[in-house]
């Protein structure tokens, strides 16, 4: 079975800037991740596939129509969280593509999808796991236009506050259980 490092070997060619962002972005997003989990020992993550997973949560970007990025898939960019997954399954790491579409906003419902007519498969793709909420949560401090730049709670609240009540209640949710103290 391939290391699921060398995925990102496989998809993003070394010198191109999707992949300078990917790694940037990821690296970020694992540092973040890793460091919330190792705060919980009580939820007892797993701290090597925290950072697998938050290295690869991303994955599916090349194959989205985003230049600004660098990539130049067909995809609306909405779709590379589903598109990384059904790619990391036909790799062999399925635990891994839960992460990949489970990790957009903090999570879609059906009827998010339903309602805001996205352009994705009608099923939930809301994070189950502790890993996956980490992941998922983690992600929302880190862009991939500012890769460096970490958001505020305030930010990240006034940014995901944009899709809905929904979203914004999971995100003070997992403020509250990642980041205030006991």
């Amino acid at each position: 079975m391939m290391n699921p490092f060398d995925i990102i070997d496989k998809y993003y060619p070394a010198g191109t800037q999707a992949r300078q962002i990917l790694v940037t972005h990821s690296w970020y997003v694992a540092e973040k991740a890793l460091s919330i989990a190792q705060r919980h020992p009580e939820m007892n993550p797993d701290l090597d596939f925290i950072l697998e997973a938050a290295m690869l949560h991303d994955v599916g970007m090349f194959l989205c129509d985003a230049p600004s990025i660098d990539c130049h898939g067909d995809a609306p960019y909405i779709c590379h969280g589903y598109l990384g997954a059904e790619l990391m399954r036909k790799e062999g790491f399925p635990q891994h593509a839960r992460v990949c579409e489970r990790h957009t906003g903090t999570g879609l419902s059906v009827s998010m999808i339903e309602s805001q007519h996205l352009p994705l498969p009608h099923q939930d793709f809301q994070p189950q796991t502790t890993e996956e909420k980490i992941i998922c949560f983690a992600d929302k401090f880190f862009s991939k236009t500012k890769l460096t730049k970490e958001k505020s709670v305030e930010k990240v609240r006034e940014s995901v506050s944009k899709y809905g009540e929904e979203t914004l209640a999971r995100f003070d949710e997992w403020t509250k259980l990642f980041l205030e103290t006991k």
